[in-house]
């Protein structure tokens, strides 16, 4: 990548050229098996930078140039920006009860929880559910989480304590489907997707990637799933069933230019390079600390684990911190499968870092690659921030 493009995406060429030879040692030593990532602002973005192999078999070919990631919770916040577009239509609002749209969910430890609790991991919903793994292995629709995330028993009476909460979106994800009368996944492609030019992303991959000669669903490489998830080709992350799912909570597939196009959008506060796809009172809403509004919450949870609307804040004590050099009001989220999304609307700038090895075993090498990116950005170069 030549300097003037580097410029160009506020990036100083120096330091730069440090995280790309970071990831290239991460791969070199098998630390993961494949990573690819992006950086810019609301500008300009640099084109992704791809290292290691498509396949876990050694000898396997290189990562794609064109290669699709399933990226896990990084599915969280796209889901709960298409989400705010019904808050801003008015067809609900944040402290309405989950109930009133799901009348399932109702019950004795359940009635309580609100819209507000589910984008904030407030509710006292379990992560996963108890049965999770009987679920997936029987390859299980959408609903049968649904149904079992209404009826599950939150832990804690909601807006008690900040517990993370995967079934929170599995929830969020139906009342999408039962207001819209479209699936989370057609939703989110025909209000973003589509409007942003994300030609490659999709919550669950179609059936037509598997079509063809030359199948998009080739383009995803293989990830090095968990202890917990090896030899269970039927239904882990590498299965078809799961890549298909679209689980609102983690099984968004997209390419680091894609969600460099969704980076560019959340800093120029829900405007596209030609219009406004989303009020900036949303995108301010999503990116600022909601726990404020929830009165029992510990003063530890407030100030230590700030959540927005769908958007971790920055947590920076916490292990998986979004890194080091990242601003105060930084948002992102990370990913079970080893992926890392941070947007710091100070410095009008952002990166993307996709892997392959799952993130509990990866947190640290991709901190050092996100704090070195951070160093390479905001060079002093003015950059045109698009209409």
């Amino acid at each position: 990548m030549t300097v003037p493009v580097l410029e160009q995406a506020g990036l100083d060429a120096a330091r730069w050229e440090r995280a790309v030879e970071l990831a290239r040692e991460a791969c070199a030593a098998d630390a993961t098996p494949a990573l690819a990532f992006v950086a810019g602002n609301s500008g300009r973005a640099t084109g992704a930078h791809r290292f290691g192999r498509q396949r876990l078999a050694e000898g396997s070919p290189p990562l794609r140039e064109d290669a699709i990631f399933l990226v896990a919770s990084l599915t969280k916040p796209i889901v709960a920006m298409g989400f705010l577009l019904l808050v801003e239509r008015g067809r609900l609002s944040l402290n309405e009860r989950v109930s009133e749209f799901l009348p399932e969910f109702g019950g004795t430890g359940r009635h309580a929880v609100t819209l507000r609790h589910l984008l904030t991991h407030t509710s006292g919903l379990p992560d996963q559910l108890p049965h999770n793994r009987r679920l997936r292995s029987e390859n299980a629709p959408l609903s049968a989480f649904v149904a079992g995330a209404c009826a599950v028993a939150p832990d804690f009476p909601p807006g008690r304590g900040v517990q993370y909460s995967s079934m929170a979106f599995a929830l969020l994800g139906e009342i999408v489907r039962r207001i819209t009368g479209k699936t989370c996944a057609e939703f989110l492609r025909h209000e973003l997707f589509a409007p942003l030019g994300m030609a490659d992303t999709a919550l669950g991959a179609p059936d037509g990637w598997f079509d063809g000669d030359a199948p998009a669903a080739a383009r995803i490489p293989e990830i090095r799933v968990p202890p917990d998830q090896v030899g269970d080709e039927g239904w882990n992350w590498n299965s078809r069933y799961w890549r298909q799912l679209g689980a609102p909570w983690g099984g968004l597939l997209t390419t680091p230019a894609d969600l460099a196009r969704f980076a560019q959008f959340m800093l120029r506060r829900g405007r596209s390079e030609s219009h406004r796809l989303l009020s900036e009172a949303a995108v301010l809403a999503a990116t600022r600390s909601q726990l404020d509004a929830i009165p029992d919450l510990s003063d530890a949870d407030r100030r230590c684990r700030p959540w927005g609307l769908g958007w971790r804040l920055q947590w920076p004590a916490h292990a998986a911190s979004f890194g080091d050099f990242v601003g105060p009001r930084a948002f992102g989220h990370w990913g079970a499968t080893g992926t890392l999304l941070w947007i710091d609307p100070d410095r009008d700038a952002f990166a993307a870092v996709l892997s392959t090895q799952p993130a509990a075993s990866h947190s640290a090498p991709l901190v050092r690659l996100s704090n070195a990116i951070a160093a390479a950005l905001g060079a002093g170069i003015e950059v045109p921030t698009g209409p």
